[in-house]
């Protein structure tokens, strides 16, 4: 894992990016060597030069946000196959050959403009087949993984091992559990041997090469974790994570079953100053406003179709829980029937709910239902990324069910945010709870970098229905 801005970024993904880019950068150049005439009639004719190079450059950066947009990084949250990924790519690079081509037209450029797409095509596709085929078999070898060793047997140790093992990335290698005490009780079955306490811990990592350890016991008081041990690994050079950390780096969540107020406290994370609010205002008026005119077509179209599958309003008004706990009335699309709370009892909204309307149900797979929020982030009710508002009735609910609740409260809420990204729909306490947990790393953790991340996921999860809210 690499750490950039706060966020943990697995390794494995930021070289496929770097990879990616450097294959459409070359692919460019070798089809514009390659037209009639060779390479001295290609720099004749405009190709070769500083402005072919320029365009190349940001063509590569351009294939790589399609990448994005498509799914091809985002391993951590979802599960595909490698067929699937080889077709998300194929599918990103014909629609970017067909943005190159409508761009090289428009500059002008009309020298072999199809030809030059033509030759450059097959190369990028084999390119991106070579990257991803390389990158999976480098995952089921275990190429460059960390050997982990598991303080403790319990079931948060059986926990992390389980976590591990269902890592499609392969990034770690479990070497085994070192008890934590005589009274902790053992899981049976554990997927990795155990060793005895009766070896010292720093011998043990010495002599099976460990690279991190990971301490999965929740009670750390009363000498049932050899303190002093780890801190000699620790001295060495060896990574040493507690159960909240491990989770933060590895999942994008703050585990609230072992989550202390200490931790918190003297944690990092939480920046809150005002250059960082300045730049986060900056950011959503400059999104929110491209977003309106963009989507403004699909907004008139929505609202006609509204108004004419069912009588009622178009936009839907309901009153969430903001910033400081504030009151605000959040906007949305109609996407139920006039009466659906007629009883005046707030209800959770399932997955099948039978109060959704025909267009409010594709309206809210294709998210077309959250549009009218950009109007709130103008207002700077909300941001574009951040926690999801919730209904007063329901706040008061988890507060009182949820620890550490009202942290998402301290800054705006959001159109979308990590939470929505990384988890399916939610319609229950439990759910709410595991969302709260990714939220508290949003809040925690949060930058201009993650919100960029956040939207860029989001498309993939709109446009493939990767089963987030």
């Amino acid at each position: 894992m690499l750490k950039i801005f706060r966020h943990h970024i697995p390794i494995g993904s930021l070289v496929e990016v770097i990879a990616d880019s450097l294959l459409c950068f070359a692919a460019v150049l070798i089809a514009s060597a390659g037209l009639p005439g060779g390479l001295h009639d290609a720099q004749s004719h405009g190709f070769l030069t500083s402005d072919v190079l320029l365009w190349a450059a940001g063509f590569a950066g351009f294939m790589s946000l399609l990448f994005s947009f498509v799914g091809l990084y985002r391993r951590g949250a979802i599960h595909v196959s490698l067929r699937a990924m080889l077709n998300r790519g194929l599918v990103a690079l014909f629609m970017g050959a067909c943005i190159a081509y409508l761009a090289l037209q428009v500059e002008g450029n009309r020298y072999d403009v199809a030809r030059l797409i033509t030759y450059s095509l097959p190369l990028m596709a084999v390119g991106v087949l070579m990257v991803r085929s390389i990158g999976y078999l480098a995952r089921r070898m275990a190429v460059g993984a960390r050997r982990v060793l598991i303080v403790g047997t319990g079931a948060d140790a059986q926990g992390v091992a389980c976590h591990l093992a269902s890592d499609t990335a392969a990034r770690h290698i479990l070497v085994g559990f070192y008890p934590a005490g005589v009274d902790e009780p053992s899981v049976q079955g554990l997927p990795g041997a155990i060793f005895s306490t009766r070896t010292s811990l720093d011998d043990l990592v010495r002599e099976h090469r460990v690279d991190e350890v990971i301490v999965a016991v929740r009670e750390q008081r009363g000498g049932t974790v050899p303190m002093d041990k780890l801190l000699s690994c620790r001295i060495r050079g060896v990574p040493i994570l507690d159960l909240a950390g491990f989770s933060e780096r590895s999942r994008g969540e703050v585990p609230l079953d072992s989550l202390k107020a200490s931790w918190l406290v003297y944690g990092h994370g939480f920046a809150q100053d005002r250059l960082r609010a300045a730049v986060k205002r900056m950011f959503d008026l400059l999104v929110s406003a491209a977003l309106l005119v963009i989507s403004a077509p699909v907004m008139i179209l929505t609202a006609i179709a509204i108004k004419l599958e069912s009588p009622g309003p178009v936009i839907y008004r309901q009153e969430r829980v903001g910033f400081g706990g504030r009151i605000f009335m959040c906007l949305k699309f109609r996407s139920m029937c006039v009466d659906a709370e007629r009883d005046g009892v707030a209800r959770w909204a399932t997955k099948d709910d039978t109060r959704i309307t025909r267009v409010g149900s594709f309206i809210r797979k294709c998210r077309i239902d959250e549009l009218p929020q950009l109007f709130s982030v103008l207002r700077g009710e909300m941001s574009m990324v951040g926690p999801r508002p919730e209904r007063p009735a329901f706040v008061k609910q988890l507060q009182a069910e949820i620890p550490f609740y009202d942290i998402r409260h301290s800054i705006k809420p959001g159109v979308t945010g990590w939470a929505q990204v990384r988890y399916s729909y939610g319609a229950s306490v439990e759910d709410a709870r595991r969302k709260h947990q990714f939220d508290l790393y949003y809040v925690k953790n949060h930058s201009l970098f993650l919100d960029l991340l956040v939207l860029i996921e989001t498309v993939s999860v709109v446009v493939f229905r990767e089963g987030a809210q």
